[in-house]
């Protein structure tokens, strides 16, 4: 079982610091699923049920708590320049998708809102393509 971690941080709140969070995040969107593809309980990914997309892929490695989700290229390499906990996509085309690293160094309106650009992108798309 994995450990969840809450930070609180004076005048900021509640600091998105676990899976739970991003999960529960996505799962208030419409027409969301949860899926674990790989039979192994360190990935969970967030699809969209019209298209069965991918939008949110979480894992933990080396040791914290990751999500990886599609941006458009053209806020890219903002994301990646105004947070050091914003990476290029691990295991993923690193053109179309960023991991962040859920270490507290990141607004929790931030995290949401790269989830929920994410869903956006995700949902124009049509199923196998």
């Amino acid at each position: 079982m994995m450990a969840f971690h809450r930070v609180k941080r004076s005048g900021m709140g509640i600091i998105v610091k676990e899976r739970k969070e991003i999960l529960d995040y996505g799962m208030t969107l419409p027409d969301v699923y949860m899926d674990a593809p790989f039979h192994d309980t360190n990935w969970i990914l967030l699809r969209y049920k019209k298209n069965k997309r991918a939008f949110a892929w979480t894992y933990e490695r080396n040791g914290m708590i990751c999500v990886n989700v599609k941006v458009d290229p053209e806020w890219r390499d903002f994301w990646r320049s105004t947070y050091a906990s914003v990476l290029p996509g691990y295991h993923q085309n690193k053109e179309h998708w960023n991991t962040i690293i859920l270490d507290g160094s990141i607004p929790n309106d931030e995290v949401k809102r790269m989830v929920a650009e994410s869903y956006d992108l995700i949902v124009k798309k049509k199923a196998g393509k």
